[in-house]
């Protein structure tokens, strides 16, 4: 069943590697700030830099918190991170599986 999940956010960012993503993606679900985090490999990504166009193979995370915690996600995934500036945006869930809407609430925050 599809309930409404306005708790649920989804923190879009990017890595210079699988290691690098992997990494973070471990201290987030570690310091329980994550439920998950999913390591997309090989994507290439065209984007402006100190007034050049660049090109560089990255890998997408999508990291999966609450709106609760999402100040302490982004501090640590910037702590985490050796961009000068990683790529922070923030996406708000409509709706999601009660049952994976309930794991994720329960996966985050203080261990049980």
């Amino acid at each position: 069943m599809i309930v409404p999940a306005p708790e649920i956010r989804v923190i879009l960012s990017t890595a210079g590697s699988e290691e690098e993503g992997e990494r973070i993606g471990r201290a987030l679900v570690e310091q329980r700030l994550a439920a998950c985090v999913n390591v997309v490999p090989k994507i290439t990504s065209v984007y402006r830099w100190e007034g050049r166009i660049e090109r560089a193979s990255e890998v997408l995370l999508l990291i999966k918190t609450s709106a609760g915690l999402l100040e302490q996600a982004e501090s640590a995934l910037r702590a985490a991170h050796s961009y000068e500036i990683p790529e922070v945006l923030v996406f708000s869930a409509v709706a999601g599986h009660a049952d994976y809407v309930d794991w994720l609430i329960r996966s985050l925050g203080k261990a049980e």
